[in-house]
């Protein structure tokens, strides 16, 4: 822990120096949350987000926080190790361009349903916005989506082949969102709780009606998101195998940072919401990803209690979208990774909003965490599709 700010209505532990204006705001906001619990625990890579930053962690009594959850819910990352300790360039080319071809991009999805087995148990709720959205998330299972969200191969420090892809819940986490914020939104002003409307905390009791919807559909999303991770991963794995034979896979290791989840921290029952953030309970397998082309990690939890059991979701941005694509220099990325062989996409100026100049360092962020997490392997890009 870097720091602590006791002069809001709860304390602020901090795991970085450097705080941007507008995520401050928003941190002191949530300290002042009248639900708020304990403390509130802002990572590494937090930078400014929607009514709460984006890597921090917020414990709460009674309710749950729309916002404080986001609207890619679910939205996390998996890597597997496979047996491979070596690629060639060729190789590595073929299975990008057959990735590209299996595994829809951006707003792309498949034109045919995908297998409803693979869908994660629907409880029947009137109304639902799971329910609704069913036919178009089936044809989303086992697609990307964009902005962050990436696939890498990777060769890791154990000298191993990795495969390590970020991706959510795609429209239906964002539908999830919207509806009960807007809900929340609502009852909040009914009830005088109108600055809070204001600052995007609205909230919802947990006990509620709509508390126990919003529950229940945010769980379906974390799981639905997990099995369009899966599906990706089968597909990655299978051209991998059409391309080289007698592959043997380790272990699947999965890591959601987008939720919200009943749990005892410091004798209390509370709703902990990680927002960019991961669980990082003792011994427990994470994941922290770098930014394009620099290097990611494989962690185990320390189970720290100060942050919650948490840890960092990643890198974590210092430049905006637009801030990257006005200020950073197309040349001089595209030869950060061509120097390094690594196999990318980046071709025109708007590609820089996911450059690694738009990100903080990665190796800062690790070690800024270094009581919530022991590094298990560090892994280093041999090439990257980006959504």
């Amino acid at each position: 822990m870097k720091n602590i700010i006791t002069s809001e209505k709860i304390p602020i532990k901090l795991w970085l120096t450097d705080v941007e204006e507008g995520a401050m705001k928003q941190i002191k906001n949530i300290a002042n949350f009248p639900f708020a619990f304990h403390h509130i625990a802002v990572m590494p890579d937090a930078h400014e987000g929607y009514g709460m930053p984006i890597g921090a962690v917020l414990a709460t009594r009674k309710v749950v926080v729309p916002h404080a959850v986001g609207v890619d819910i679910g939205c996390g990352v998996c890597a597997q190790k496979s047996s491979l300790t070596n690629l060639d360039i060729n190789t590595i080319k073929a299975i990008m361009a057959d990735i590209r071809k299996k595994i829809p991009l951006g707003f792309n999805k498949h034109q045919e349903k995908q297998d409803e087995n693979l869908m994660p148990e629907l409880k029947v709720m009137k109304n639902a916005c799971v329910e609704q959205e069913w036919n178009n998330a089936l044809k989303s299972l086992g697609t990307l989506g964009g902005g962050n969200h990436f696939i890498e191969i990777q060769k890791g420090s154990d000298g191993h082949v990795w495969v390590m892809l970020h991706s959510g819940s795609r429209n239906m986490g964002k539908k999830v969102a919207d509806h009960y914020n807007n809900i929340a939104i609502s009852l909040n002003r009914q009830k005088g709780y109108e600055e809070l409307a204001k600052q995007q905390l609205a909230f919802l009791e947990v006990d509620s009606e709509e508390g126990k919807k919003y529950m229940a559909e945010m769980h379906f999303c974390v799981e639905y998101a997990l099995a369009n991770r899966k599906l990706m991963m089968e597909r990655i794995k299978e051209i991998f195998e059409k391309n080289i034979r007698n592959i043997v896979w380790h272990e699947f290791i999965n890591i959601a940072h987008n939720y919200a989840s009943p749990e005892t921290h410091f004798g209390e029952k509370v709703i902990v919401h990680r927002k960019g953030a991961t669980e990082a309970r003792l011994g427990q397998m994470g994941i922290i990803p770098g930014s394009q082309g620099t290097k990611s990690y494989i962690v185990k939890g320390l189970g720290n209690p100060e942050s919650f059991q948490s840890c960092s979701h990643g890198a974590g941005r210092k430049m905006g979208r637009n801030q990257a694509i006005r200020e950073l220099s197309l040349e001089e990325e595209i030869q950060k990774l061509n120097k390094k062989g690594i196999v990318h996409a980046i071709r025109t100026q708007k590609d820089l909003d996911e450059a690694s100049g738009a990100y903080k360092d990665i190796s800062e962020v690790i070690k800024n965490q270094d009581d919530l997490v022991e590094i298990y392997a560090e892994l280093t890009p041999l090439a990257v599709i980006k959504g």
